[in-house]
């Protein structure tokens, strides 16, 4: 195949805006959501959870944010706390309070995944939603783990974004004060259309997100390749075809690309492909020599191998890992 000139037309690929390329594989699925009652002084410490976000939501009172390497936050009513890609943290009463590990706390099981902690001494009280979600795609961990340590969005701005996540935190509250029958469905619901909503706000505004990947993503041309590699990663793509979709010669291409994204074109393919892998891993009974062969591999075996290459791990690793409990 010849090189694409830079005259030649792309494929046409509907212009899809940062933030919806983003988090068009931003899938999620809940772990666990609490409706904490606290009462000072307390804290309370949250465990490293393996390809999952937290979050919190005050709901009355205030508290404190802490995360390894950050500066302690002060959380209040009308804030939403980000704790990006498993780092386990502190949330307390007052900076320096000792923290008591949740899992070790009695808790009330109110269903499956939603549960109600009572914790504390006679002091002033807080209320506050937390939660775990699992990120089930992984472009969606890859954008995640991209994210800054904490994100911590305040929806009394007065934007009419955060308008809107303001009256859905005050919604959330509403259900969480009075847990009525199926209220903690409608909590959980809440809750993870809030996750989504505060990474959008990040993407969107934050000059951190327009860098590296995420800048690639707003590239008309990069993009546009990005974009189809998503989408379509079992197509034979080469850097030629790469290219042309991009409406680019193969060396400015190449070139733009790796300047971008910080790798090469055709390594990132490669990658993107273990990822999708990954995720059929976790998420499909799909044979192996299916996998490799609708992923373009000769065979299972040199599928392993570039698996296991890529990713550190092997296949199998994967899909035992999926199959343990997060707690």
């Amino acid at each position: 195949m010849k090189a694409a000139t830079p005259t030649q037309a792309p494929t046409a690929v509907p212009q899809v805006p940062l933030s919806g390329e983003a988090l068009h594989f931003l899938r999620i699925s809940g772990v666990f959501y609490c409706r904490s009652e606290f009462t000072a002084p307390w804290g309370l410490a949250l465990p490293e959870m393996k390809d999952c976000l937290m979050f919190h939501a005050v709901t009355s009172g205030r508290c404190w944010l802490e995360v390894e390497g950050e500066a302690p936050r002060l959380l209040q009513p009308g804030d939403f706390a980000l704790v990006p890609y498993s780092r386990g943290h502190n949330i307390v009463s007052d900076p320096g309070i000792r923290a008591d590990p949740l899992f070790e706390l009695p808790r009330e099981q109110v269903s499956e995944r939603f549960e109600v902690l009572r914790h504390g001494r006679d002091g002033a009280a807080t209320h506050v939603v937390c939660g775990a979600v699992r990120l089930d795609h992984s472009l969606g961990r890859h954008l995640v783990s991209l994210l800054p340590p904490v994100i911590n969005i305040d929806t009394t701005a007065g934007t009419p974004q955060f308008d809107w996540m303001q009256s859905t935190l005050r919604f959330l509250a509403a259900e969480a004060s009075a847990l009525r029958p199926g209220g903690e469905t409608v909590i959980t619901r809440l809750a993870d259309i809030l996750v989504i909503q505060a990474i959008r706000s990040w993407i969107e505004h934050d000059p951190a997100a327009r860098t590296g990947w995420f800048a690639a993503l707003q590239d008309r041309q990069i993009g546009r390749a990005i974009s189809r590699v998503h989408r379509e990663p079992e197509k034979p793509w080469t850097l030629e075809s790469l290219a042309q979709e991009a409406g680019m010669s193969r060396s400015a291409f190449a070139a733009r690309f790796s300047t971008l994204v910080g790798e090469p074109a055709m390594q990132y393919v490669a990658r993107w492909r273990m990822q999708v892998a990954a995720a059929w891993l976790q998420e499909k009974d799909i044979k192996l020599a299916d996998m490799a062969a609708r992923l373009g591999y000769s065979s299972e075996a040199a599928f392993n191998r570039a698996f296991k290459r890529l990713m550190g791990v092997s296949p199998g690793a994967i899909r035992k890992e999926s199959a343990k409990p997060l707690h």
